[in-house]
């Protein structure tokens, strides 16, 4: 794509972004409970085309040179993120549940699935390649120490008879071959003249051996066209790849290079940006910082007189934590200021007045309230959205497109540099916010003086702001236990302990999963709907890659400080644990029970482990803290086989660890476990915010994965495999099963007979029948487990209170009839 499709793409996005934003309003107003699934649909609505959004604006700012344009779209893509984080917690608020049916929504606004696919930023990884790098390397040279030095194994010699004789072995075995080969050609060709001999020649005329040739001839074209036209359509169609998939990843690859290469383009015109605002700052200062601080003082000065004048005295100037004198003067003339000033001094008076008069409104309308909730008995519940955090930040970012952006003519910089107009602006208004600071220093010496030669009057001192008592100001800070030590030695020991680990590097979509078609269908039916391994991904991508993949998301989303992932083993829990920490650049921190045995011994060690290890997750964020075998740390009651790790241990230190994580610590705890219903569920879901239960693959699922999982293998599956079947058999598989019966069966032997003997789906079965499936018992105790957490038991109510209240319609219609 050119500079100029970009900016088509840009340009329309901000149409769409003008039609959300006019949604937004409509959408704070409270609505009634009877009303949830109309109000779900506008949700799910708004939150799709929202993802749509965040995918155009990633792919623009990722593609656009012009360094001021990649500011304004890089706010703006944070901004949209953060928006589709707010909504995805009010589809959880309204759906009470993960997972949510969007089916019917995608068929309405004719989408596919792949459009409720998350985009991730790819500013996430580029931005910080290089501190992943060198992170990389130090974790790499630390563990190079560590290795011992391995013993070179001395060669046992071999005599020389002996090798003699090993030689001659292999010699005669290989013509011992070569001769039954030669031998057994020699009986086949004397037992085919035996036969023609026996049952004589059979002799053909000219015509009918033409005929005959013409015949076999004939029909070997034929059936090579007939192959050749199934092919074809089958192609066309989608049902088989394409035969042309080298000139495929060569335009792929061509295209990347091209993105590459713009890419550079942007870091060049970035250093030409930067260079330039300094330069622009400087002459601002020189030039025009003299005239600001003149007019800034005579504006301040006609302040102090036109309020002496009013009230009697000169003013108390506004503290430096307030902004200073700019919240008196931001885009104010002095005629307005005299003008607000005599409106203050009227509005105290009525103010005052209304005061006492308000008192005894409020304590009667009180009183009339709870004579009303109590006549009633019962009060609506109602749905509504909450303010949104993002939605000023979005505002902002789309007027400025439309002031700045929308009607510039770009012949004007064809290269992509930066406006100078714009910048100048720009600089302008830092210059003035740093004369101001100076200014004010000046103006509040020079009110005091005023003070002292017109009024005869000391600097009044700030009043404290009043303690109430009984209620704590702030948060208490936690208590740094290795403040006399570096970052660096506190890393080190980690890894060395085995805390901090090397994760592998894997994509999120590698973790393979098909959406949930009939999820509208069964809401219909009145049967639950579980999450397929599509939601899962959604679900991780949306809780812990876009929060701790920016700074200024994470500062502003709705604050998410743990997951827990529940499910059979071999679902993929520990790969989305790496595909988080690949996606983000996260450090990984390994606090599983099993690898906290005999390390930090006794109470204050453990105090010290946890300590270091959140220490150090905060100060090189993006972090990720996992926690295998999470159950363990919540035992109800401790297997004997478990008492000498002492798995309880962390328990205390870890809820206090985690209650200390604010906005804009990119820390999360992800705990896994196979086994929750050992664990005390009170302490596990208070650990723990989001739990994301995570079943058996459905049929899609399982189908996707199969197909994709042969294919990495790099054999393309032929008709002769039949992948439907293999999905209906491997029910109750997880995806680690289905991997390990691959692996098995798609060894490098059978690979090179693939030409001669393609495979077939009976091939895998002897493979899965030595594994052990995920029993429909196991499951059911998963998901009775999973009903009894916070947000599973208010699911059940409402469906609950659904199945009464569609009851009782049913009986009155009943009694009507009668």
């Amino acid at each position: 794509m050119s500079e100029g499709a970009y900016q088509r793409l840009w340009e329309s996005s901000h149409v769409t972004l003008q039609e959300l934003l006019d949604q937004e309003q409509p959408l704070l107003e409270p609505v009634p409970d009877r009303e949830r699934q109309s109000f779900q649909y506008r949700l799910a609505s708004l939150y799709l085309h929202y993802l749509g959004l965040l995918r155009r604006f990633d792919t623009v700012y990722d593609q656009m040179v012009q360094p001021q344009k990649r500011r304004l779209l890089r706010r703006l893509l944070d901004g949209v993120a953060g928006r589709v984080l707010e909504l995805k917690d009010e589809l959880v608020h309204a759906d009470l549940c993960e997972n949510h049916c969007l089916d019917r929504v995608l068929q309405d606004l004719k989408l596919t699935p792949a459009d409720l696919e998350v985009p991730i930023p790819k500013y996430f990884l580029l931005e910080q390649s290089t501190t992943v790098r060198e992170r990389g390397l130090i974790l790499a040279e630390i563990l190079s120490r560590l290795e011992p030095v391995s013993s070179q194994k001395s060669v046992t010699g071999m005599h020389r008879t002996e090798a003699i004789i090993l030689v001659q072995k292999a010699e005669r075995a290989r013509q011992g071959r070569l001769r039954a080969t030669f031998m057994q050609e020699i009986r086949r060709d004397e037992e085919q003249d035996r036969r023609i001999q026996e049952d004589g020649w059979h002799k053909f005329s000219q015509g009918q051996a033409a005929v005959t040739i013409q015949k076999v001839w004939k029909g070997y074209l034929q059936r090579k066209c007939t192959q050749q036209d199934r092919r074809m359509e089958m192609e066309f169609i989608g049902m088989l790849p394409s035969p042309n998939q080298v000139e495929h990843l060569s335009i792929i690859s061509q295209a990347r290079l091209v993105e590459d290469v713009r890419r550079l383009r942007q870091m060049e015109k970035e250093e030409e940006f930067r260079a330039a605002m300094v330069k622009a700052h400087d002459s601002l200062v020189e030039t025009e910082g003299p005239d600001m601080k003149e007019k800034m003082k005579e504006q301040i000065r006609q302040w102090f007189i036109e309020c002496h004048d009013l009230t009697g005295r000169f003013p108390d100037y506004p503290d430096a934590s307030s902004g200073g004198s700019y919240s008196i003067f931001a885009d104010k003339t002095p005629e307005q200021v005299r003008m607000e000033l005599e409106m203050q001094v009227q509005e105290n008076r009525k103010k005052e007045q209304e005061k006492s008069k308000e008192k005894g409104k409020d304590e009667k309308e009180k009183k009339k309230g709870k004579e009303e909730k109590a006549k009633k008995g019962e009060v609506d519940a109602v749905l509504q959205v909450l303010p949104s955090k993002f939605i000023p930040r979005i505002c902002a970012g789309h007027e400025e497109y439309l002031n700045t952006w929308k009607n510039r003519c770009e012949s004007i910089h064809p290269s992509q540099n930066y406006d100078s107009e714009t910048l100048r602006e720009e600089k302008r208004k830092e210059v003035e916010l740093e004369i101001r600071i100076q200014v004010d220093e000046l103006m509040r010496q020079e009110l005091r003086n005023l003070r002292l030669a017109v009024d005869k009057e000391e600097e009044r001192p700030l009043r404290a702001p009043k303690k109430t008592p009984g209620k704590k100001t702030g948060k208490k800070k936690e208590k740094d236990l290795t403040s006399d030590r570096s970052v660096e030695s506190l890393y080190e020991e980690l890894v060395i302990s085995g805390l901090l680990r090397k994760s592998e590097s894997v994509a999120l979509k590698d973790y393979i999963g098909d959406f949930l078609y009939l999820g509208s269908t069964l809401s219909l039916a009145k049967k639950l709907s579980m999450p397929s391994l599509f939601d899962i991904r959604q679900n991780v991508a949306l809780y812990a890659v876009l929060r701790l993949g920016s700074p200024d998301i994470h500062i502003m989303a709705p604050l998410i400080r743990s997951i827990l992932l529940v499910g059979p083993s071999g679902m993929g829990k520990k790969m989305l644990v790496k595909a988080v920490c690949t996606e983000t650049g996260a450090n990984l921190f390994d606090l599983s029970p099993e690898n906290l045995l005999g390390k930090y011994p006794g109470r204050n060690g453990t105090q010290m482990m946890v300590h270091i290890v959140f220490k150090v997750a905060r100060l090189l964020q993006p972090s990720v803290i996992w926690i295998g075998s999470a159950e363990k740390n919540f035992y109800k009651k401790i297997p004997k086989e478990d008492k000498e790790m002492d798995p309880k241990r962390i328990k205390k230190d870890l809820t206090k660890a985690l209650r200390l994580l604010t906005p804009g610590d990119r820390v999360m705890l992800i705990g896994t476990t196979s086994r929750p219903q050992l664990a005390e569920m009170r302490g596990l879901c208070r650990v723990y915010e989001r739990i994301l239960f995570m079943p058996r693959p459905d049929y899609a699922s399982r189908y996707v994965l199969w197909k994709r999982m042969i294919e990495a293998r790099g054999i393309q599956p032929t008709q002769h495999l039949d992948i439907s079947a293999l999905a209906k058999v491997s029910d109750g598989y997880t995806p680690g099963h289905i991997l390990q019966a691959i692996q098995s069966v798609l060894s490098e032997r059978r690979f090179l007979q693939l030409s001669k003997r393609p495979l077939v789906a009976s091939e895998f079965l002897g493979q899965l029948v030595k594994l052990d499936p995920v029993y429909r018992e196991e499951e059911e105790s998963l998901k009775d487990w999973y009903f009894k957490t916070p947000l599973g038991k208010k699911s059940m109510k409402h469906r609950v209170d659904q199945l009464e209240a569609e009851e009782a319609k049913l009986d009155k219609e009943k009694k009507k009839r009668k």
